[in-house]
């Protein structure tokens, strides 16, 4: 069996990606800062698991706190189950060297976020007991920096 064979990290198309990195494999360009107003219209409801993890605040998720969550999550489950991941981090967030001087353009890529608004699912689980569920997710949500709630799917 493949390593993380039963976690799976869904685009917003419903196109599987690669479970290895947790970042984009081509960086075309560097994005502006851009705002959060507003509620997640994509996204809101739970189409793959059973119950699921949804943010109630606006907030950048970076690759890290995701890899974190979705660890917590597979180490309660127990190889259980399967764990959709309903975000990804496609945003670079540039940082300019300290005592540089003005000009010479926009910092390099230092890690990557996910935008995410209220109503948006995070993570996504099925195959397992609501006990179990509730447990995990709870975990993972100890991780996120926001506010989140667990939702039963129905």
């Amino acid at each position: 069996m493949r390593r993380n064979s039963h976690v799976r990290f869904c685009s917003r198309d419903g196109i599987e990606k690669q479970p290895s990195t947790i970042t984009p494999k081509e960086p075309d360009f560097v994005t502006h800062r851009g705002e959060m107003k507003g509620i997640s219209y994509r996204g809101n409801r739970i189409c793959f698991g059973r119950y699921a993890l949804q943010a109630l605040e606006p907030a950048w998720i970076t690759s890290r706190q995701i890899e974190a969550g979705r660890r917590a999550m597979t180490r309660y489950a127990r190889r259980g189950g399967k764990i959709w991941i309903r975000i990804f981090p496609d945003k670079p967030v540039t940082i300019r060297p300290t005592e540089t001087r003005m000009g010479s353009g926009k910092g390099s890529p230092e890690y990557w976020v996910s935008v995410v608004k209220p109503g948006r699912i995070l993570y996504e689980m099925g195959g397992v007991s609501e006990i179990v569920a509730r447990e995990a997710i709870s975990i993972a949500a100890s991780k996120m920096p926001i506010r989140t709630q667990f939702v039963i799917a129905g």
